[in-house]
């Protein structure tokens, strides 16, 4: 069996590592071109970046349902989701608490749960197809419209208040100013078109070595796309959020997260249906999309702030990261059951 592994073992590995390369080199191009051509930072964050960084799953989702494997890519979603409240967050709250006060990451939580629960209507008789898919997709360009449109609304704000005191901006807003790169348009564009070719060559070298292992090991494509696989893809928002947690960028860090779960939803899911129709097993619904859920209120509750600024401690950090640790027991265990 050693020798059975060893190639997808490095497929994945490889694939993985060039990936994370790749995911960041395409976010880096896309958003320093989108700041060449004028695009104000508010909306190159609340866009790009909430794009680029869900870029591996979506990939990675793609590439699955055009080799006949779409329940990983379902899996990938919800596994990414999962991993992205209570392993990433859950690690950068335990490195340093994290503080909560920006006013658009208070729009963003209802528009997520909504997301949440159109996919779960959609999933609920467990069955993806085309019209699902599209219905996934209008959602994400409905939803990126509205990014735009507050991007839009601060940038106004800001021109009529041209002598505004630092301290009354947005902290998002700042957060992203010093987060995107300034480069020369040509050298932006050569690492976005750069990135995106790494994504597709390493998101099919990825996909290839993770069935490889699902079929040595007999468990569903599913179980790999919620382990294996979603912690890979998700390696881009661990970077992305301890930095920034650790950088002192709290909103980022969060808005990060909730952005790419809204954009894993919409698109990741939404991909691969419109590919071609997807059975979904029972367990998706009754363990892993509640599971997703249960870990959203717990995000809620710990970061909204009802008497005041938000606030995920350390000991919630570490409740979040326990919890992580217990889902994938019970995925394990289920697998085993079987």
């Amino acid at each position: 069996m050693l020798a059975q592994l060893l190639y997808p073992s490095m497929a994945i590995i490889g694939g993985f590592l060039v990936l994370v390369w790749g995911a960041d080199r395409f976010v880096l191009g896309g958003a320093a071109t989108a700041r060449c051509l004028g695009v104000s930072p508010l909306i190159i964050g609340l866009t790009i970046i909430g794009f680029g960084t869900s870029a591996p799953e979506m990939l990675v989702s793609a590439v699955a349902a055009l080799e006949g494997t779409p329940n990983l890519a379902i899996g990938n979603a919800i596994g990414s989701n999962i991993t992205n409240i209570a392993l990433v967050l859950g690690v950068a709250a335990i490195a340093t608490p994290l503080n909560v006060e920006s006013q658009i990451l208070k729009r963003e939580y209802p528009i997520m749960f909504m997301v949440m629960l159109l996919a779960l209507a959609l999933m609920w008789d467990l069955g993806l197809n085309v019209v699902d898919g599209i219905i996934l997709l209008v959602g994400l360009l409905l939803i990126m419209g509205w990014m735009v449109q507050i991007g839009l609304n601060e940038n106004n704000k800001h021109k009529k208040k041209k002598r505004k005191k630092k301290s009354e901006q947005d902290p998002l807003e700042e957060d992203f100013e010093s987060e995107i790169p300034k480069m020369a348009l040509g050298v932006a564009m050569f690492w976005l078109v750069f990135g995106f070719a790494l994504l597709i060559i390493s998101s099919k070298v990825l996909v290839w070595g993770a069935v490889e292992v699902a079929q040595i090991f007999e468990v569903s494509d599913l179980i790999i796309g919620l382990t294996i696989v979603a912690l890979g893809t998700s390696l881009p928002e661990l970077a992305a959020t301890v930095a920034s947690a650790l950088k002192g960028e709290h909103d980022l860090a969060i808005g990060n997260i909730i952005g790419s779960n809204i954009f894993n939803l919409l698109a990741v899911i939404g991909i691969p249906a419109v590919i071609t129709p997807i059975a979904l097993d029972n367990n998706v619904i009754q363990r892993d999309f509640f599971s997703m859920i249960g870990f959203s209120m717990a995000l809620f509750i710990m970061a909204y702030g009802f008497k005041g600024k938000g606030r995920i401690n350390r000991v919630e950090g570490s409740i979040l990261f326990a919890g992580y640790i217990a889902y994938m027991v019970w995925v394990y265990m289920s697998a085993t059951s079987i």
